[in-house]
């Protein structure tokens, strides 16, 4: 049987023989010979990620609701439509909610990827399928295949790249990863509605633990299968199923353990070597994480000087200085700041309600949001809007001193938001404008 497409000389049978064989290489059956694949193995480790990425996705959406797109200037999708059918207010208590929540989106996503290429690795025969479809509905599943892999690892591998702050893509990452969340999660819902059935039954074909006891002397491959996971003619086995699992397992215990520094303070997050967040940044209270320096937004020491006017505007516009701000009556409380990335740490920070703040522009305590304007030129949240929850909770300060010490320019001298529950990147700093307005409703 000839492994090039045929010429003019060759006939219509030998075209259809020729069709049917397929092209050579991974699209031969004997092309794939490992005989740990089957349905068994494919199911373990398909269920584990169906429990591990329903995790992530509800922890996904929930940190897009934490952005408040509803609000002026937080939008990062303004075309999401319909798919912000589920967004809520969110609430200003428990302070650690969203520390929680989006280490869990990150940690437990980092966690995952050994799984995922484990189970890619056990369908990988599956992609090279020949023809690529004997009728329309193998074609809807072979199409729900492409999108689920694809979106799979468009989402894992821009989600790494961001946490990694490696802004290499041509797209914005927050609209590109919320519609590719999407996608993904529909090509999964189509995908687990196919194969759910079968993965059950794969299950229960074998004893778990039986298989954790068996090594390689008895590891025998799995009986053929109408989906073609088993190869045709297996090769002698050099690792056995229990190798396997531990050696996927033993990969996504180093990554929980690379990375789950990050999103704790003290010597654990020195361990954090998968997260640029482990490092030192100088002695003294303003030592911990910082995504974003002064210089890299074109903040610079003319715009934080002596200068410097803070804004406070609504039915009253009030200018103060940092003396004025400093004068009024402080108040202090320990806050996470915890961002998108993943990372989290908890400080002390001393400032002004936002609530007194409110009042003196003419509005009653928990009747309006605001929005904080930074004096950085370059880069997105130059601005971010707080609902009226936030801005009433007491804890909700413009920051003016971290830990007994005035923030340092990085972290947003001399003035910055810090209020319970907020993403990070809605932290504000080197504030000058205070907006308050009503929301609408």
């Amino acid at each position: 049987m000839p492994d090039k497409p045929p010429g003019p000389a060759f006939g219509r049978k030998t075209l259809e023989r020729w069709w049917r064989a397929g092209p050579p290489g991974p699209f031969r059956p004997g092309f794939w010979r490992s005989p740990l694949r089957g349905p068994w193995l494919t199911a373990v480790f398909g269920m584990v990620l169906l429990v591990g990425l329903a995790v992530v996705a509800i922890t996904g959406l929930l940190s897009y609701a934490a952005y408040e797109p509803r609000l002026p200037g937080n939008d990062t999708t303004p075309g999401k439509g319909l798919l912000g059918f589920y967004l809520f207010e969110w609430p200003a208590d428990p302070a650690w909610l969203y520390r929680v929540t989006q280490g869990a989106h990150v940690i437990l996503g980092l966690t995952l990827v050994p799984v995922l290429l484990a189970k890619l690795w056990s369908v990988i025969p599956k992609l090279f399928d020949w023809p690529p479809a004997r009728s329309v509905a193998q074609a809807v599943e072979r199409l729900s295949l492409v999108l689920l892999v694809g979106g799979a690892v468009f989402q894992f591998v821009t989600g790494i790249l961001n946490i990694q702050l490696f802004y290499v893509f041509p797209f914005s990452f927050y609209p590109a990863h919320f519609y590719g969340a999407w996608i993904f999660l529909a090509a999964l819902a189509v995908h687990v509605a196919l194969k759910l059935p079968k993965a059950v039954r794969a299950l229960r074909s074998r004893d778990f633990l039986r298989e954790l006891r068996t090594g390689l002397d008895g590891t025998r491959p799995e009986p053929p299968d109408p989906d073609g996971l088993v190869a045709t003619h297996p090769a002698a086995p050099t690792m056995s199923r229990r190798g396997l699992l531990a050696f996927v397992g033993g990969g996504s215990a180093l990554m929980f353990g690379l990375s789950v520094g990050q999103t704790l303070d003290g010597p654990l997050r020195r361990t954090a070597l998968l997260a640029p967040r482990g490092r030192d940044y100088g002695p003294g209270p303003n030592d911990f994480q910082i995504n974003k320096t002064a210089a890299s937004l074109g903040v610079t020491a003319a715009d934080t000087g002596d200068a410097w006017r803070l804004t406070v505007a609504g039915p009253r516009t009030v200018v103060l200085t940092r003396a004025e701000l400093l004068a009024m009556p402080p108040h202090t409380y320990a806050l996470p700041i915890a961002c998108v990335e993943g990372w989290s740490t908890e400080q002390e920070w001393t400032g002004v309600r936002l609530a007194d703040l409110a009042a003196l522009a003419g509005y009653a305590p928990g009747t309006v949001g605001v929005t904080a304007t930074s004096v950085q030129r370059v880069g997105y949240f130059g601005a971010a809007s707080l609902n009226a929850r936030q801005v009433a909770d007491p804890r909700s300060l413009l920051a003016l001193r971290v830990n007994g010490a005035d923030l340092s320019l990085d972290h947003g001298f001399p003035a910055r938001i810090m209020a319970p529950n907020l993403p990070g990147v809605h932290t504000t700093k080197w504030v000058h404008r205070l907006d308050f307005f009503r929301e609408q409703r």
